[in-house]
């Protein structure tokens, strides 16, 4: 056994294809398909379902899976280690956001990779579910979202900015004029909205219907670049965190009394394999943030 090999499988867990876990690795898919299964034959286990094509990993799999990625984790964690004792942070930041965050993970992003050259990040957008798994399975070293279902038996969490709200849309579509709305106007305005089950989206539904209305959904859709694209082609408007950069003629207007459920957080497992990298980003992380609370 060895460590390429269990690169291969994490690889495999993450893009649920073959062909594009071999691209991931730089291998060919041949050579990827005989080293997991001579793994497999070397711990005398089943490991991945196959058919035509991948369709899942065995129990077995799983189990295995869950030790690959905790062996990677620590490898990964002592190169940092070993960074750490020369000064220096190196590696891969790996940050799980959620979409539509009052907090811009690029400031974050910006500000490390100016004080460590060498860093590297990866940025995964998506639920405050996916986050919070993603963490615990530890493929993400660090994550932005909603402190409102974070264990804190299991996750650390830093307090971020208030998420307000404010209506974005493109004034020659829909010409208003006013410094502030409410959200009997918005119940009259055609929407773009997050899918349903998205943490943005439930303190959205929440401010409608705790007043006793109902929005009129024109577009639903998990990609906020979607949602961009249909304010600025005028097929609706879009409720937004206040504070998001607004670009070419679309304007943002506040929302009288609008803001999302619970509060925003940057956070970290608190248990092991926890590594060098990930406590040092979010200890910075926190002395940077705390001027700006």
């Amino acid at each position: 056994m060895d460590i390429k090999q269990l690169k291969f499988l994490c690889a495999l867990d993450e893009t649920r294809h073959f062909g594009q876990a071999a691209a991931r690795c730089h291998v060919t898919q041949p050579t990827l398909s005989m080293r997991l299964r001579s793994l497999e034959e070397e711990l005398g286990l089943e490991l991945v379902r196959r058919s035509q094509r991948f369709e899942g990993f065995t129990e077995a799999g799983e189990r295995v899976l869950a030790w690959a990625r905790s062996l990677l984790a620590a490898q990964e964690g002592l190169y940092a280690e070993a960074a750490a004792c020369r000064g220096q942070l190196v590696g891969t930041l790996r940050l799980g956001v959620v979409p539509l965050a009052s907090f811009d993970p690029m400031r974050l992003v910006q500000h490390m990779a100016g004080r460590h050259p060498e860093l590297r990040f990866q940025l995964y957008s998506l639920s405050s579910e996916q986050v919070l798994e993603g963490l615990a399975r530890n493929q993400f070293d660090l994550g932005v979202s909603y402190l409102d279902r974070l264990d804190r038996s299991h996750f650390e969490g830093i307090e971020l900015a208030e998420t307000r709200m404010g209506l974005l849309h493109h004034p020659s579509h829909f010409p208003l004029d006013a410094a502030l709305l409410n959200w009997e106007a918005l119940a009259g305005l055609p929407l773009g909205l997050l899918s349903a089950g998205m943490h943005f989206r439930q303190s959205i539904d929440h401010n409608f219907r705790s007043r006793g209305l109902s929005p009129i959904a024109r577009l639903e859709t998990d990609s906020v670049q979607q949602l961009l694209q249909a304010v600025q082609r005028g097929l609706c408007c879009a409720i937004m965190p206040l504070g998001s950069e607004v670009d070419g003629e679309l304007r943002l207007i506040p929302i009288e009394d609008a803001h999302t459920l619970a509060a925003l957080g940057l956070i970290i497992r608190s248990g092991q394999p926890r590594s060098a990298l990930a406590e040092a980003c979010f200890e910075e992380a926190r002395n940077w943030l705390a001027p700006q609370s």
